[in-house]
């Protein structure tokens, strides 16, 4: 009787222990995830009043006082950019919220990667009025079958990650390849301060941004890096950050199956030739 009830009291203790520490590590996981959020908050908070604060500050000024057409045109361009910077929000937030929508099958094509590559690239030095030369270009002729939302968002948010996080002079280098084994890897590289090796696992999670929000230099919402492991894993493909080879800065390497799809369905794709800028 003793050894039973010395067996069931261990088992019953080892039980409440496991119990504790389950508890524990979802409380943990919930306190990170409220912090993260509300991290989110006041980052979209900040980046819809600073536009809209601006713009308001334009349009007072232009109503109020006269202007010659020249500081006249030079307000609403203050205007048409501080819309631009509402707009990427909104698309950002957007496309976080369709990242658990599954392509339909009309949806899927085979998408000329060179050709892609280089519209998110003047895309993206438009955004942040820096010279085409900025991202340098050096892609393989070679094509991924996928939808080409996906495609964009995936490199358009890491294009505009090593720009925004890049040197006082940015360069950004995309290099892009078809190995022997049918993958696509694609090399995104910025002169940046780089990322340390405990956080690089963390900046791919949803809302997440390094450091406290109302100390950021930086725009952002914490979901451009989310949005791209979420779509990059959907379409079957691995996403990692390195260090620079010689150098300061980040590399963050894709890889992509070339293929989607059986070799019975795929179409003879198109391809374009590297642009340089």
């Amino acid at each position: 009787m003793h050894w039973t009830l010395l067996t069931v009291g261990t088992a019953f203790i080892a039980l409440l222990l496991v119990g504790v520490v389950m508890y524990l590590g979802l409380s943990i996981k919930t306190i990170n995830l409220n912090r993260r959020q509300s991290n989110f908050i006041d980052s979209v908070t900040h980046e819809l009043k600073s536009p809209i604060t601006s713009m308001k500050l334009c349009l007072q000024t232009l109503s109020r006082r006269q202007l010659s057409q020249e500081e006249q045109a030079g307000f609403y361009q203050f205007i048409l950019e501080d819309l631009d910077r509402l707009d990427r929000l909104i698309n950002h937030v957007l496309e976080a919220g369709r990242l658990d929508t599954a392509p339909a099958d009309g949806e899927v094509e085979d998408v000329a990667m060179a050709g892609l590559l280089d519209q998110c690239a003047n895309t993206v030095c438009l955004w942040y009025r820096v010279p085409p030369h900025t991202v340098r270009l050096d892609v393989s002729p070679c094509s991924v079958r996928a939808r080409r939302i996906d495609l964009e968002m995936i490199f358009r948010n890491l294009i505009d990650n090593a720009v925004k996080y890049a040197a006082a002079e940015p360069r950004v280098e995309v290099v892009l390849r078809l190995d022997s084994n049918g993958k696509v890897l694609a090399r995104i590289g910025d002169n940046g301060k780089g990322i340390p090796h405990k956080l690089r696992r963390r900046i791919f999670g949803r809302f997440v941004r390094l450091g406290l929000e109302l100390e950021r230099e930086k725009p952002g919402t914490g979901l451009g890096l989310h949005i791209v492991r979420t779509l990059v894993r959907r379409l079957g493909g691995h996403v990692r950050v390195r260090d620079q080879e010689a150098g300061p800065g980040a590399v963050f390497e894709v890889e992509l199956p070339a293929r989607l799809v059986s070799a019975q369905e795929i179409q003879p794709a198109k391809t374009d030739q590297p642009t340089e800028p």
